[in-house]
């Protein structure tokens, strides 16, 4: 408009197509060119402002959940709870190991993530190619993982954990060779540590609470921990990836074959932190098993217990099929694991669609802020974990768990059948605070239903259904539409599915108080009647 002469009087809202003269003129054009500035930024959803509005309830949130809210201001069931400091200082000690390796862990992951593909662009492979080094490696996690996670359980866990380390640090050294078949060793190599990274860690520490004699209450604590942690990871690890990915130019130093730099800086870095990663495991970290047996302390070397009764290791496939079959005969187990299956899917296919829904809505002809908005899921995140936090000291984790898959649901709703990108992307960050609290809940609802012998392995076999609509979302060309109406579907029966998980469980509970009170009842009926047994006696040799 400005350059075809048209003059915009913003105070009277009308037009002319007289020629701009003098001062009064030159304002007028001002006002034109502001005004329209203004037109075509309003198309892009404000999301600075979500973001410092999210990061608010962030705070706020989390500090209403910390210790500080207890000691200052007080309120809440806590208050009223005794504390036991020896209980205190060992989950501190206990929960300061787990996380430094843990962290380091998913600092490797976070780094590597952003640039696979473009790694394999820059290489110059076509979508095809991509796409199937993506699905092989997701099928390496489902047909490896399966039975590796078992094998962690009789094999020692700390000792798997190094091996994840091992695995994914030769997966990051595959990404230098542009040899199709080298990457796709790495993708297979990837797999399989992604399975331990997702089973292995959580077993151990359910299993280190449990040696330690710690309430249950610790452990949702250490999961909230965790996941509060892992969203600054994933934060920190964007920004170095980032700036590490545009400091050199990746270039061949081996004829066509052997690349250094640019995109590959990020999986160099990432190979750094899995070494340390493995160091922490091994002298921070005692090994523990899936049974009964004592834990081996840091630094020292255990046998496999699997071979202590003299048959020898099991095989290899052994530890999924007792899985299998522990999973078929008990319900929880199985719909627990349906539930889990379930809302990870959902995760990993909002992963796959929110770019392309979020581009689809935009009618700007900018880019998106694409680190604006994954900053701001992140901070969603941490919401969502410090929520948990505090609702559990109100409701059981159970029930907690209806709610978020309830409020999951309706959020990719929200997102499939909204043409507002502004309403979308709150709707998003509303399912990225469910994922926040679902780490912790469901990670203390397996502490208590899942075995502690299978737990590892039976970990792995929740993931096989998981990989399969992994698969079906990469496979399948839905549409962003589509694929969050799909979610929102598979969360509505995750919901039901938990609804009947929470009534068994509650009701599993009830009838546990109910056999205790009367065998504390029983044992006060004899206690009540063996003095009147001794005066009966009494009297009978009286009455002789």
């Amino acid at each position: 408009l400005v350059s075809q002469g048209v003059i915009v009087d913003c105070s009277l809202g009308t037009a002319s197509n007289k020629e701009p003269t003098g001062k009064r003129a030159s304002g007028r054009q001002r006002r034109t060119e502001n005004l329209l500035v203004a037109k075509y930024t309003a198309k892009m959803a404000p999301y600075m402002s979500i973001f410092l509005a999210t990061l608010a309830v962030n705070v706020v949130i989390t500090f209403r959940s910390s210790a500080l809210w207890k000691k200052y201001c007080g309120g809440g069931r806590e208050q009223s709870e005794v504390v036991d400091p020896t209980e205190v200082a060992t989950h501190r000690k206990l929960i300061r190991n787990y996380l430094l390796v843990y962290l380091t862990a998913t600092l490797s992951d976070w780094l590597q993530g952003p640039y696979v593909y473009a790694l394999y662009d820059a290489y110059g492979y076509s979508q095809h190619d991509i796409a199937v080094l993506f699905v092989a490696g997701f099928g390496s996690s489902m047909i490896f993982g399966s039975f590796v996670g078992g094998m962690a359980d009789w094999g020692g866990r700390r000792r798997f954990i190094v091996i994840f380390a091992i695995t994914y640090a030769a997966s990051c050294m595959t990404k230098h060779f542009k040899d199709f078949n080298i990457l796709m060793l790495g993708r297979l190599l990837g797999g399989v540590a992604t399975s331990l990274l997702f089973s292995v860690f959580e077993a151990w520490l359910i299993r280190a609470h449990s040696d330690r004699k710690l309430g249950k209450h610790y452990l949702g604590q250490s999961f909230s921990m965790a996941a509060y942690g892992n969203s600054i990871v994933a934060i920190g690890a964007g920004l170095m990836a980032n700036k590490a990915a545009n400091s050199t130019k990746m270039e061949p130093i081996s004829g066509e074959y052997i690349y250094m730099g640019g995109f590959l800086n990020p999986f160099d870095i990432a190979l750094v932190v899995l070494v340390v990663c493995g160091f922490f495991a091994a002298s921070l970290w005692e090994e523990n098993y899936g049974d009964d047996g004592a834990s081996v302390g840091p630094g020292e070397e255990g046998t496999d217990k699997a071979s202590d009764d003299g048959r020898g290791a099991p095989s290899w496939y052994s530890g999924l099929k007792n899985a299998f079959v522990a999973a078929m005969r008990s319900r929880d187990i199985l719909l627990c694991g349906i539930v889990s299956s379930v809302f990870e899917g959902s995760m990993y296919i909002f992963v796959f669609m929110w770019t392309p829904a979020l581009k689809n809505l935009s009618t700007s002809d900018g880019d998106l802020p694409f680190g604006l908005i994954f900053s701001t899921f992140m901070v969603s995140c941490m919401a969502g974990s410090s929520l948990f936090s505090i609702l559990i000291g109100y409701f059981k984790g159970e029930a907690l768990c209806v709610g978020l898959l309830v409020v999951g649901s309706s959020a990719m709703a929200l997102v499939a059948m909204s043409t507002s990108d502004t309403i979308c992307f709150v709707a998003m960050n509303l399912f990225e605070m469910c994922v926040g609290m679902y780490w912790p809940i469901m990670g203390t609802m397996k502490g208590t239903i899942v075995p502690e012998d299978k737990r590892a392995a039976i970990y792995n076999l929740y993931r096989i259904p998981l990989n399969f609509i992994v698969l079906f979302s990469l496979l399948t060309d839905l549409t962003p539409t589509q694929s969050f109406s799909l979610t929102c579907c598979m969360l509505a029966i995750a919901s039901a599915l938990q609804i009947v998980l929470m009534t068994r469980r509650l009701n599993m509970s009830s009838m546990k108080d109910l056999k205790d009170v009367a065998q504390e009842a029983e044992a006060g009926d004899v206690a009540s009647t063996e003095p009147l047994l001794e005066e009966g006696a009494q009297g009978s040799d009286q009455a002789v």
